[in-house]
Formats: structure tokens, C-alpha cells, sequence
């Protein structure tokens, strides 16, 4: 015997309701599924961070959407029921209720579709991923749901100057030497966890490269050990560092980044983060002459044309040849 109920403010709509079911519940007793156990969207997402565990890494951020997912009343539909209609109104809550911006709320269609691929594996249950693939068709048709925006924000020389004046005059006061850690930023554009984690044994001054653990990766980190190259004046800042531990840099990342944001609040400098400086990098190096694939070997990206997008150079600065 199979029960369910639903209330409806009229009998007309409770009426139409009960025979959509009662065709729908017919189909899946002719299919001899009627039976199996009630697997709802949070089944799915608990078994998919049970298959990731010991194996894939997350990051906190992708951790976090997880969670908010497996806590937000889509959880508790039925992954079998579940409609492209139901993850559309999911989609327009988050964007008006929760003012979820819509790169944010891509990112929990995309989650979602990673758990209903392992649930039709596991489950046999493929529904969910048809409902995931039609609901981002009209997500991004709609523009509730959007790709992120490609930063373009550059350093200007008067940022420079003023954020180099400042870290100046109050490192001698602080345990972070953060002039050092900007300019070395600015040198190599490595992110502001990576140069708190270069070692010295790393350093190859004769060849002027460094080795890097767990460098990001789009799809493996961990294990992921990297050389790249490293110029003179980075080798420089290196070398004026005492050498009280395994790292060079040995302070924790979010304190570099935390003393970055005060900095820029503190001289009311706008829309610039830590991970800015890394794009800035970059676009020097372009502006130096090196090639796509000679930046490559600086920045570690994977993909060149991702390396081309993460590059703008200022019009002025390209030569006459």
C-alpha cells in the first residue's frame, strides 16, 4: 500500500493532483519500482561525500555549499519526483530570498549534479540528472544562473606605491613581513597559501626554480608537485629571510591575506584583492616579452588559454615591432 498526501486550497486542484499521481504511480508498478525505498536529494548528497571521502580533497568552500544544500528544504524531496521545476524554484529562492549572486547559485546546480550523477550509478536513479541538465538550460536562458565574471582589476603604480609606503612603515611593528610577501606576490605570482608553504630545501638558486607542493589543479591537488621558475629579484627577498623554520614564509595564509584587506581599507583602496596581485604578475610578465608558454612555466597554470584569460595587458604598453 502506498501513501502520500498533499493539501491544495481547492478541491478541483487536490482532484487533478491525485490523478496525475495515481498515472504516474501506475507507470512505476508497471515497471516494478513502486516498491523500492523512498531516496531523497539529500540520500544523494550524503552518499556523494561518502564516496569522495579518504579520496578527493574539497575545499572549504565547496564543503560549505554541500552543506547548505543538504540543509535546504530541497533535500527532502523525492529523487524519483524530482522535476526541473524544483530545482528552478530552488534556483529563484536562493537569488531573491538568500540574494545568492548568480555564479553562486551555478555552483549549487552544479553540486547537485555531481551528487545525481553518483545517485544513478548507485541508485539506478537517472531522473535527477534529466531534471539538473533542463533546469540549467532555462537557468542560464533566464540569467538566474550565470558563469563568473572574469576579474580585470589591475594595480595601479600609485596603489603600488602607497601599499608598499604602508607596509613599510609598519612591518617593524609586526610579526608578518608583508612588504616582503607583496613584492615577492608581485614577482611570481604565486597565491598567498603557496608562498606560505615554500620550503627552503625547494630553492634551487643556481637554477633559479622552485618546487611546490599540492599546486592547485582542476581536477587533482593533492600529490600534485610542481617546478617553476623564479626570478632573481624573488630570489633576493628569499634570501633576507631568517631561517626559523621549514618554510620560508612561515605565517598562516589567512593572516597574509586578512593583513592585505586592512591595508587596502586602512588607505581606501578599492576592489583590489590578494589574489589580484597574482593576475597583475602575470600581465607583467607578458609586458616583459615572455611567451604564453615561458608564463606558463611562472604561473603553473594547466591550460593556456586560461592563463590568456587570467592576462590584460594595458594598450600602452603593447610595443611597436
Amino acid at each position: 500500500m502506498h501513501t502520500e498526501s498533499q493539501t491544495f486550497t481547492k478541491k478541483a486542484l487536490a482532484q487533478a493532483w491525485m490523478k496525475r499521481r495515481e498515472a504516474v504511480l501506475q507507470e512505476q508498478r508497471a515497471a516494478g519500482v513502486l516498491n523500492q525505498d523512498l531516496v531523497t536529494v539529500g540520500d544523494l548528497l550524503d552518499t556523494y561525500m561518502q564516496q569522495a571521502q579518504g579520496i578527493t580533497d574539497w575545499g572549504r568552500s565547496k564543503k560549505a555549499d554541500i552543506a547548505r544544500l543538504r540543509a535546504s528544504g530541497l533535500a527532502n524531496k523525492d529523487a524519483r519526483q524530482l522535476s526541473a521545476a524544483d530545482l528552478i524554484e530552488y534556483a529563484k529562492g536562493r537569488r531573491i530570498a538568500d540574494g545568492a549572486g548568480p555564479a553562486t547559485v551555478l555552483n549549487d546546480i552544479i553540486w547537485l549534479r555531481q551528487a545525481f550523477l553518483s545517485g544513478a550509478t548507485l541508485f539506478d536513479i537517472k531522473q535527477p540528472v534529466v531534471a539538473a541538465d533542463a533546469a540549467k538550460i532555462e537557468l542560464m536562458r533566464t540569467k538566474v544562473i550565470a558563469k563568473p565574471v572574469q576579474r580585470k582589476r589591475r594595480l595601479s603604480a600609485l596603489e603600488e606605491q602607497r601599499l608598499s609606503d604602508y607596509f613599510g612603515s609598519r612591518d617593524a611593528r609586526s610579526k608578518i613581513p608583508m612588504l616582503d610577501i607583496f613584492k615577492f606576490a608581485l614577482l611570481t605570482a604565486r597565491r598567498q597559501e603557496e608562498i606560505c608553504r615554500i620550503k627552503w630545501v625547494d630553492i634551487d638558486f643556481e637554477k633559479g626554480t622552485c618546487w611546490l607542493d599540492d599546486v592547485k589543479h582542476p581536477t587533482q591537488k593533492k600529490g600534485n608537485r610542481r617546478e617553476f621558475r623564479i626570478l632573481k629579484p624573488a630570489l633576493e627577498i628569499i634570501q633576507t629571510q631568517p631561517k626559523t623554520a621549514n618554510e620560508i614564509f612561515s605565517y598562516n595564509s589567512k593572516s597574509v591575506g586578512a593583513a592585505f584587506t586592512r591595508a587596502c581599507h586602512f588607505l581606501e583602496i578599492e576592489g583590489l584583492h590578494f589574489h589580484d596581485l597574482r593576475h597583475e604578475a602575470t600581465s607583467r610578465l607578458f609586458e616583459k616579452g615572455y611567451s604564453i608558454q615561458e608564463v606558463a612555466q611562472f604561473t603553473l597554470h594547466e591550460s593556456w588559454a586560461t592563463l590568456k584569460r587570467y592576462t590584460h595587458l594595458k594598450p600602452e604598453n603593447v610595443p611597436e615591432r
